[in-house]
């Protein structure tokens, strides 16, 4: 997912370079480092944990830098509180007390982005239950700022609530009926170009 500086976002980048932490880094390592920021924060979205991720990539920053996998760590954690303005902790945090607490329209949301599923399996140029389900469980998890993981389990509970089946199933189900034919169709249309340009160049 390409991010989209916003001015503020420029202005917090510009607050993590003067920092006492990004001060200190060369070029390369700051650019670094936001990026690895970048990363743990998208992790930390998606399911609302941090710890194994950061070291993972800590050890792999250490490994081409002149300090080790610690000081590593405190690099990114420092970039990532200046860049955010808070925490990974704070911001992961700040989710998971967002899903404890969610507003009364949160179950009818969830429904409806479960159901926003078949048109996006079904219409236009068509996508895979997988991709539609995430597609919608971001945009539902933006909208309530809880993890993409606990909106995906909101959008499974209350499906089987109302529809009573499995929102899986029923999805697996339409791409097979609305997806796979058009895959099918664009496959054959390929190895037909495919044949059409060998016997052009021969």
């Amino acid at each position: 997912m390409n991010e989209v500086l916003t001015p503020n976002a420029q202005h917090r980048i510009k607050e993590a370079r003067d920092s006492f932490t990004g001060r200190n880094l060369t070029d390369s390592q700051f650019d670094i480092a936001v990026g690895l920021a970048g990363i743990i924060d998208r992790h930390i979205h998606k399911t609302g944990s941090f710890r194994e991720p950061l070291t993972d990539y800590a050890h792999a920053f250490a490994r081409s830098e002149k300090f080790d996998a610690m000081k590593g760590e405190v690099i990114v954690r420092d970039i990532y509180a200046a860049r955010y303005g808070r925490t990974m902790n704070a911001t992961r945090e700040a989710l998971l007390e967002n899903e404890k607490n969610l507003p009364e329209t949160a179950r009818e949301q969830a429904l409806q982005a479960a159901r926003n599923i078949e048109g996006r399996i079904r219409d236009g140029e068509s996508m895979p239950f997988y991709k539609a389900y995430d597609h919608e469980g971001s945009n539902l998890a933006r909208s309530l700022s809880i993890t993409e993981n606990g909106a995906k389990h909101l959008m499974t509970e209350s499906y089987r609530a109302v529809e009573g089946r499995e929102l899986y199933e029923t999805g697996k189900a339409l791409e097979e009926k609305y997806h796979r034919p058009k895959v099918e169709a664009a496959r054959q249309e390929r190895e037909q170009e495919r044949a059409q340009r060998r016997v052009q160049s021969m």
